[in-house]
């Protein structure tokens, strides 16, 4: 692996070399390359007219498998600021991301300012943090002020600019948050179980008063065997769970083999809709954007909870 990378990095820079490339430093925009949608929508919002911004990866990518392409290099070698999360999200990338450091690229991981003991250690390693910090609004909040201070370090000509675009977006994200509140609120507190294909949602579950349980773990790079299916089959059972949800960058087929199982087992559990986790939806719709991905995870669990509890209630 180690030597497919200085492949590619050495490749990549060689042609680089030799070929002129354009930037974003021909119209005086900072140039910003991103890791996911979600850190590239902080840019946007953050720098305004003032950057471009490029992620990397798209709708439906899973970040942890993600794999660096030679275009891929050449667009990180090319910017004047690349954003990444952190906290190994990027797994497959993580070699790359550190060697555009060596070769004076200023790299920023958003999630790494974020005070220590607000994170989640990994359960199964609890030396390794979750990195999905995404889900809990507040620290997605944190991952604000990073960017905003890696912009004016980068560009500190425009600093007022990027502190006040920093502060409008904040007063939406604390509006997001309350939203995010006042709706969980809806379901009682004993029906606020969140089923998903991976342990993606340990944030929002502390945030937001859900008890949370994946199929997969932190990472989606083990793949779940039988026992994780009939293990999680058996505490919706017991539990008798009416909803769990697909995740749009996570293969369906998984949590259908859970449904199976539960089925199997004499009780009938949906699925209540698809939730966005590692990755947005598509540009240009609501679901494309950090704010229209959380109020549609939200949405659809209330939505999806709420839902089948009357029905069992009225039984």
């Amino acid at each position: 692996m180690q030597r497919f990378l200085w492949t590619l990095l050495i490749a990549a820079f060689s042609l680089s070399a030799c070929t002129a490339q354009p930037t974003a430093a021909s119209d005086d925009r900072v140039n910003i390359v991103t890791t996911t949608g979600m850190i590239a929508d902080i840019a946007r919002n953050v720098g305004g007219e003032r950057v471009q911004v490029t992620a990397l990866m798209g709708p439906g990518v899973d970040p942890h498998l993600y794999k660096a392409s030679e275009g891929d290099v050449r667009r990180l070698q090319s910017a004047d600021l690349i954003l990444y999360n952190g906290l190994h999200l990027e797994a497959q990338l993580g070699e790359v991301l550190k060697k555009m450091n060596e070769f004076g690229v200023k790299t920023v991981a958003v999630a790494e300012g974020i005070d220590p003991g607000a994170l989640l250690a990994d359960p199964t390693y609890p030396d390794v943090y979750d990195p999905h910090i995404w889900f809990d609004v507040t620290l997605w909040m944190q991952a604000v002020e990073r960017v905003k201070e890696a912009l004016i370090a980068v560009d500190p000509n425009h600093a007022d600019e990027y502190e006040a675009n920093a502060a409008a977006y904040l007063q939406e994200l604390e509006a997001l948050h309350q939203y995010v509140l006042s709706q969980a609120a809806k379901v009682p507190p004993e029906k606020r179980v969140l089923i998903t294909a991976h342990d993606a949602f340990h944030y929002f579950g502390r945030a937001y008063g859900f008890e949370v349980r994946g199929l997969q773990g932190i990472s989606t790079e083990a793949q779940p065997g039988a026992a994780d299916v009939q293990n999680l089959a058996a505490f919706i059972v017991e539990r008798r769970i009416p909803a769990i949800f697909v995740e749009t960058s996570v293969p369906q087929r998984n949590i259908e083999a859970v449904q199976a199982a539960v089925q199997a087992q004499g009780f009938d559990v949906r699925l209540g809709g698809a939730l966005f986790s590692d990755a947005m939806g598509s540009e240009g719709t609501p679901e494309g954007t950090y704010i229209g991905m959380v109020k549609h995870n939200i949405d659809t669990i209330v939505s999806a909870l709420l839902e089948e509890s009357h029905d069992n209630n009225s039984r």
